[in-house]
């Protein structure tokens, strides 16, 4: 479908109802060169691939499609393919036919990940549920040391040429880590020097602007740029809407950061200028495409990705009006991200292990340690409320659960360096998102199995006796995936005291 800008109230009708964002921007003379989505076709008459998933309980694959030509992601069929397991994402699909697929990022000279091989992690398949336009789908939730990349594109900006990207983030998922990007980058996976990058970056790191962010920035390569100088930027506000439309695109001898709520109202423009001085004027694009990571494999930073396409060209503000408006008419929404047998906000709750050698066992603390510990009803009162916790409100997203000590003040179950721990709360975001767990129906059937809400890959697991956030695969030796499913499913029952 291919329609021009000659006519914008007759462009809006069509395209709001038949169009995607990619087909918005070739009306407007600036065609998508990659575009990239978990959650929906970008284009109205896609209907391939949109991403790859692997499961964990074999390493079978398959291959996600939108339900319909430009249509919503198959959620269900995702579902299906990963019951009573878990998958990861391999492969984010480019949709233009042009081959930019994002695929697992490797090391870089910013550090490595932590595969034998020293690639990224994956993301989770099921991080980050959402719905559009009521429809189940899921983005890509990226945690500390996760990443995606491409580094021998086809098509995209190299040197000083003129390009767009646009991206769908959660606006309340994020740090100030470097760094979550999506947009032009190395291919050598290393820092080549300033303006060897144009991507759009998300959190509350670099320049800034008003409030305490998150902010859309600019990542050029030795700076997060909130606007043509190395200073703040007073008129660049905090986005934290939970869906947030970011825009970032360039020209030679300037460029732009543009910004909305991506289920409501349009965009706004918060720079519009010149390029910094010291290397950005003229760009030095090197035309590879991160996500989640910096150009060097910067991977240390966190956030969620829905969607996001680049552009040959500099797109005009009237088609980003328009893809803006697309983006709100999908209706995206926030979704539960919990499944399984109710754990009440209030309760005062035990947890019972479920494998056979150790179904008489009840996770319990012994000081900051938690291991899993025979308790019975002759056992101690003290025994006992080492294994009672109050369930709260999870500390980092409400939508989920944290556990507090009933026997000491002020603390709960979090997981530092993947073990579990009883620690107090310091107050930090990070102890909130450490301490935040996502009760899921219980991957042996019985139960539940608790998902770290920041790593969504890991999971409340016993071994050799003591309590650890395993992946199902990895490189510890509690992520083995030999009893994986029977030692991550906890029965919930009233506390002991």
């Amino acid at each position: 479908m291919t329609f021009r800008l000659t006519s914008s109230l007759c462009l809006v009708a069509a395209t709001l109802v038949t169009a995607g964002p990619c087909d918005i921007y070739a009306a407007g003379e600036t065609p998508c060169a990659a575009a990239h989505s978990t959650t929906r076709a970008l284009f109205s008459a896609y209907t391939g691939s949109l991403y790859q998933i692997k499961r964990g309980s074999d390493g079978a694959t398959t291959n996600i499609a939108p339900l319909s030509a430009g249509g919503v992601a198959n959620a269900a069929a995702q579902d299906a393919f990963c019951a009573s397991t878990t998958c990861t994402i391999t492969t984010i699909f480019d949709q233009t036919g042009l081959g930019n697929h994002l695929t697992q990022a490797p090391p870089g000279g910013a550090g490595s990940g932590t595969d034998p091989n020293g690639f990224d992690n994956l993301a989770a398949a099921d991080g980050a549920p959402a719905t559009l336009n009521g429809q189940k789908a899921y983005g890509v939730f990226i945690s500390p040391g996760t990443g995606y990349r491409n580094d021998a594109t086809t098509g995209i900006a190299i040197g000083d040429t003129a390009e767009g990207i646009y991206a769908v983030f959660d606006g309340t998922h994020y740090n100030n880590r470097c760094c979550f990007d999506y947009g032009n980058a190395e291919p050598s996976n290393d820092d080549t020097g300033n303006g060897h990058m144009e991507a759009i970056y998300f959190g509350n790191g670099g320049d800034g602007g008003a409030g305490s962010g998150p902010w859309i920035q600019a990542d050029l390569e030795n700076g997060l740029f909130s606007r043509g100088t190395t200073a703040s930027n007073p008129g660049l506000p905090t986005m934290s809407s939970r869906f947030v439309t970011a825009i970032i695109k360039g020209q030679p001898g300037m460029w732009e950061i543009r910004g909305g709520d991506g289920a409501s109202g349009g965009l706004s423009t918060f720079y519009s200028g010149g390029r910094p001085g010291g290397g950005y004027n003229p760009m030095h694009k090197e035309g590879a495409i991160v996500l989640g990571i910096g150009g060097d494999n910067s991977n240390r930073a966190q956030g969620t990705f829905y969607e996001g396409a680049m552009t040959f060209g500099f797109p005009s503000d009237a088609t980003e009006n328009l893809v803006q408006a697309n983006i709100v008419a999908a209706r995206y929404a926030a979704t539960s991200l919990t499944s399984g047998p109710a754990i009440i906000v209030g309760s005062a709750v035990s947890l019972r292990a479920t494998t056979a050698c150790c179904a008489n066992r009840f996770i319990s603390h012994q000081g900051a340690t938690i291991s899993n510990q025979i308790v019975n009803t002759t056992s101690t009162t003290a025994l006992k409320l080492s294994a009672s916790w109050t369930v709260v409100a999870g500390l980092a997203n409400s939508g989920c659960i944290s556990f507090l000590s009933r026997d000491t003040a002020k603390s709960y179950i979090r997981h530092f360096n993947f073990q579990l721990l009883v620690n107090a709360d310091d107050g930090t975001q990070l102890f909130k998102e450490d301490a935040t767990f996502c009760p899921q129906a219980g991957k042996n059937g019985q139960g539940n199995s608790l998902r770290s809400w920041s790593y969504p890959t890991h999971y409340f697991r016993h071994f050799n006796g003591i309590l650890y956030a395993a992946s199902n695969g990895g490189p510890q030796d509690f992520d083995a995936t030999f009893s994986f499913n029977d030692d991550v499913s906890w029965v919930v029952s009233a506390a002991f005291a």
